[in-house]
């Protein structure tokens, strides 16, 4: 097994690490450590630009998540929340946009509604704020790597 995965089925295995009541009692400050850990194992071997993913499987299930307030490359049901920075604007204006979409899940206000699948919410303990939704790892790799179709072609 690649030590990346041990080290990964030992964070997630919090249980035998230590034992049942200090679990019980650092449950919620270790989610956010088993949350890294899973990017960091997920993203092992991939440089920053080589991001093997479906970007067409992205834009859908963005369309279908997160138009609820972001605009959406050039899909805008609602015109999203004003407060909320399209898709665009990260890539265009934020130079760590690939680390921002890569991690989005654990990054505020996202933990309190969204969940992925094996692994929960992040932050179970606060009432979703937004209508709760569960995706899959593979579903993070491939909104990331729809957001990289949206960077401005360099002329």
């Amino acid at each position: 097994m690649p030590a990346g995965c041990r080290l990964l089925a030992w964070a997630l295995d919090l249980r035998k690490v230590f034992g049942e009541r200090v679990y019980q009692r650092r449950e919620l400050t270790m989610r956010p450590i088993i949350f890294v850990l899973t990017t960091a194992v997920f993203s092992l071997g991939q440089s920053a630009h080589v991001w093997s993913a479906d970007a067409e499987a992205g834009r859908k299930i963005a369309e279908q998540h997160c138009s609820r307030c972001h605009v959406v490359g050039d899909f805008n049901p609602t015109g999203g929340i004003s407060s909320t920075p399209s898709f665009q604007l990260l890539v265009k204006r934020r130079p760590d946009y690939r680390e921002r979409f890569k991690t989005f899940y654990a990054r505020r206000p996202h933990p309190a509604f969204l969940s992925i699948k094996g692994l929960g919410r992040l932050l179970e303990y606060l009432p979703p704020n937004a209508h709760p939704v569960e995706i899959t790892l593979e579903d993070v790799k491939n909104v990331a790597a729809f957001a990289e179709t949206l960077k401005p072609k360099k002329k």
